[in-house]
């Protein structure tokens, strides 16, 4: 069963802020890496912008504010396993990156992402994202929604990360 994975950040300032450059700058490398990442089988894109078609039209938790710019940095994806999204998430680039975001976005009083087992053939939409991100913020891991740090198995059972898969996974990758 292939892994979905939703993030959401909400911005400090609007979008196009200065404070927001690096972000930015960062924003399209990271999609590149992420699209040729070991273990990713697809992610969705954005209505009205180049690459992947957007699963479903893009809406956003009950924790967003609109900076009077539309939108907020989120991503859905899904991966071959919890060890290969965990990988891309916390090495390489990407790590780089989640290292700044005090920078540009808000401390979440919500889950800054939630994962959870989608059957074979299908995918998720931008609407079940949120809906999975709000019950685990409000019900705390379960396998409907979880984080990486209580996480659970396809099946529904507690799931304990396989570290040595991991770190194979993050050297043999260029993240």
């Amino acid at each position: 069963m292939p892994l979905a994975l939703y993030t959401f950040g909400q911005f400090i300032e609007p979008s196009a802020s200065l404070r927001n450059d690096g972000f930015h700058f960062r924003n399209d490398p990271i999609l590149a890496r992420v699209d040729m990442a070991a273990g990713l089988i697809a992610r969705s894109g954005y209505e009205g912008e180049a690459g992947p078609p957007s699963w479903g039209k893009q809406v956003f938790p009950r924790f967003w504010i609109d900076n009077g710019d539309g939108w907020a940095p989120s991503t859905l994806s899904l991966w071959q396993d919890i060890e290969h999204a965990m990988a891309f998430s916390y090495f390489g680039l990407h790590a780089e990156a989640l290292k700044h975001g005090r920078e540009w976005f808000q401390k979440p009083e919500w889950p800054p992402y939630v994962a959870w087992w989608v059957n074979p053939g299908n995918q998720s939409d931008w609407a079940e994202a949120v809906k999975r991100l709000e019950h685990l913020h409000d019900h705390g891991s379960t396998p409907f929604a979880f984080s990486f740090k209580e996480a659970f198995d396809a099946t529904g059972q507690a799931y304990e990360l396989d570290r040595a898969k991991l770190n194979q996974i993050q050297r043999s990758s260029d993240t």
